[in-house]
């Protein structure tokens, strides 16, 4: 039995099955289980949905991973981290879409969701992952010194898959800024090398950074774009159009993996060590 686990909320929808698919793809590179959950809002409500969480596993029982279903009551907001948390997760694929209401997860509860846990997300819109799994991922690495913190993970799935690795920096005026963004690409450069991991660099404009970062994606036909959750701090303050948001639900549906950062140097999450 593996002891390494995925968790993938499911609310019946399509993109959650699409993020099913991602998460069994990637379990079964890495050897991993997938719990399966969803959460209700009453106790009268769990029967039914034990039921569809059934159909829905009895639909992929052809893949040879570990699918194992859970209803949880309470709030998508809070049970899905610490459900992560409990089961001590790796990872979580969730998919979002535009529509509204409680279950459905748009792109501003995807944010809440996410800062609420630990865990790293991935968050899928409908965009399917092909057989190989994440072949060319997209970093963008600004000036938060939180940012590095991505590349324990993004290397660890890349050395998994095989992956290149494309890091995207603002190309600033300011000389300070610009030493930074300097230093910030030796050190991902070196940091790839040292593993094996093939990375190319890429200078874009910092207006409009974010833009840039999709573009470079869907130039690079990327399976991932990875980012940090620069919202840890203020998760009841405004999603607006912001950059996080506007990330996980990019126009070109590239799958986005969201890092919160935490207090040490580099992440503590050892995935897939």
């Amino acid at each position: 039995m593996s002891d390494k686990s995925f968790i993938v909320p499911h609310d019946f929808s399509e993109v959650a099955d699409c993020a099913l698919n991602h998460a069994i793809t990637t379990a079964k590179v890495v050897n991993a289980k997938v719990y399966i959950l969803h959460v209700v809002s009453k106790n009268k409500e769990i029967s039914g949905a034990e039921k569809k969480l059934n159909e829905v596993i009895a639909s992929h029982e052809a893949v040879e991973v570990e699918l194992i279903p859970k209803v949880r009551v309470g709030t998508i907001f809070e049970d899905i981290g610490d459900f992560a948390a409990e089961h001590h997760a790796e990872l979580i694929f969730m998919g979002t879409h535009g529509a509204s209401g409680w279950q459905h997860i748009s792109g501003s509860h995807a944010l809440k969701v996410i800062t609420h846990s630990t865990v790293p997300f991935i968050i899928v819109q409908q965009k399917p992952l092909g057989e190989n799994g994440y072949d060319d991922i997209v970093v963008p690495l600004d000036l938060h010194k939180e940012t590095k913190q991505k590349l324990a993970i993004v290397a660890s799935m890349a050395k998994f898959f095989e992956s290149r690795v494309h890091v995207i920096t603002p190309n600033e005026t300011d000389e300070f800024l610009k030493n930074k963004v300097t230093a910030n690409i030796l050190f991902s450069k070196r940091f790839f090398e040292e593993r094996g991991i093939e990375m190319t660099a890429t200078l874009a404009p910092s207006n409009g950074f974010d833009k840039e970062v999709v573009k470079l994606a869907i130039e690079k036909d990327a399976d991932l774009i990875a980012i940090m959750n620069q919202n840890k701090s203020n998760y009841l303050g405004a999603f607006g159009s912001n950059y996080e948001q506007y990330m996980i639900t990019n126009d070109a549906e590239i799958p986005t993996l969201v890092v919160n950062p935490i207090e040490t140097p580099y992440g503590s999450s050892v995935l897939f060590s």
